[in-house]
């Protein structure tokens, strides 16, 4: 199979990268070293895994395409530092993947970017940084200030795991085919949550997912019936305020209180 004659598959929300100017500037980017291991999430046609593989010390990727992946491994069969695995990343043990911490590097498809970004950040302790194409819109929620108008529930539950820096934006015209909208690169650096359990994570997922369900009512609507309105403002915070003013710290506060008046 000619991979570079392979037609994308909108059930894999496929667009492959073809500007060589925005693929440089990806590789710039991340920088990768002679003694370093990289992770590439949906290779496709191979752009940025020609690129990686000749700076990295070796390059693992996963990719769900049976026939891409095919072809990966005939034109890179002789490439003994690439490893090929065909699987849906969503599925992979990223933490099982190696022996050493890596980095991420990844076009990732739009309709699954927000569950992949929350299985990046289960296993934030297995890579240390990590170079995505997402949606622009996507990109500027992960990176959002309380009080932007972007500023969302993935806003404050990703910044939980992970910093987030927008690097440039690419424009449709460096795909194919060509997405309706804007894309951007940004570069995650995974940090330590303040909450470890696995079990008060999802629980604080929950309360934020509550706090943004309707994102023009205030805090003490949203959280009518969890918190009273005194309490909230005890903790000095307005709850006339709403979701989308409050930081993490302030959501995290929140949380503590709500779970200080839970039945043992």
């Amino acid at each position: 199979m000619n991979i570079t004659r392979h037609r994308a598959r909108k059930r894999f929300g496929q667009n492959f990268l073809i500007d060589q100017i925005i693929i440089d500037r990806i590789v710039h980017a991340v920088h990768p070293t002679a003694d370093e291991l990289l992770v590439e999430i949906g290779p496709g046609r191979g752009a940025l895994t020609a690129e990686l593989l000749q700076q990295a010390k070796a390059l693992i990727v996963i990719e769900l395409d049976r026939d891409l992946a095919a072809a990966l491994q005939q034109r890179y069969a002789d490439k003994h530092s690439l490893q090929i695995i065909q699987a849906d990343a969503l599925k992979v043990d990223l933490s099982a993947l190696a022996t050493c911490r890596f980095r991420l590097v990844g076009n990732l498809p739009y309709n699954i970017s927000s569950p992949l970004l929350f299985h990046f950040a289960a296993h934030r302790e297995a890579w240390t940084d990590a170079h995505l194409m997402l949606q622009k819109e996507v990109a500027e929620r992960l990176a959002a200030n309380p009080g932007d108008s972007c500023f969302s529930r993935l806003s404050v539950m990703m910044s939980m795991y992970a910093t987030t820096e927008v690097l440039f934006d690419v424009p449709p015209q460096a795909f194919v085919p060509q997405p309706k909208v804007l894309s951007s690169i940004v570069r995650l650096q995974p940090r330590q949550p303040e909450i470890t359990a696995f079990d008060e994570q999802q629980a604080f997922a929950r309360f934020v997912q509550r706090c943004f369900a309707q994102r023009r009512k205030t805090l003490a609507n949203n959280l009518r019936g969890m918190l009273e309105r005194a309490q909230i403002n005890a903790a000095g915070i307005d709850p006339g305020w709403r979701p989308q003013q409050l930081g993490l710290q302030d959501y995290l506060q929140l949380f503590a209180l709500y779970q200080q008046q839970q039945p043992i």
